[in-house]
């Protein structure tokens, strides 16, 4: 099993930015334990950070092809971005969506997930935790054979 971790615009930041919202711990620092994690799931992981929708949608449908399935934050676009919900939709391979933070207690143009409607689950405020949570329960999905895609 193979899966692919998708960091969306500013996560490169991390650690740096705002870490009262984002906490302390680095993209690299992240990427480290889902790595660390994935060989105890016995899984195979690569990630992709990029700040420009269009490289997303290129990894996205680039990767679909080799890939069982997607944890996504997607960080502002989550909010705006109709094509990357489209490349995801498009590549037939379930999604988790994840967020440090959790965007229901913050401005409410943050409360909208165009993506959240058709993951397979959504993981948001547990900070660095909320990848790990999120690759455990896309594990579970690919192993239960869970390729549909939820809701309309």
């Amino acid at each position: 099993m193979r899966i692919s971790v998708v960091h969306g615009p500013n996560l490169n930041l991390l650690g740096d930015r705002e870490p009262s919202i984002y906490g302390r711990t680095s993209l690299a620092q992240i990427n480290g334990r889902l790595e660390e994690l994935a060989r105890e799931l016995g899984v195979e992981l690569e990630a992709f950070q990029s700040n420009a929708e269009g490289d997303l949608i290129d990894y996205i449908q680039e990767a679909g092809a080799r890939v069982d399935g997607f944890v996504v934050n997607a960080a502002g676009l989550t909010h705006t971005s109709v094509v990357l919900l489209d490349a995801l939709l498009a590549v037939g391979r379930p999604f988790v969506e994840v967020h440090l933070s959790n965007p229901a207690a913050r401005e409410s143009f943050r409360r909208r997930s165009l993506l959240a409607p058709r993951a397979h689950g959504v993981v948001q405020g547990f900070g660095a935790d909320s990848y790990e949570l999120g690759l455990r329960g896309l594990v579970r999905i690919v192993c239960a054979g869970a390729h549909e895609h939820r809701g309309a």
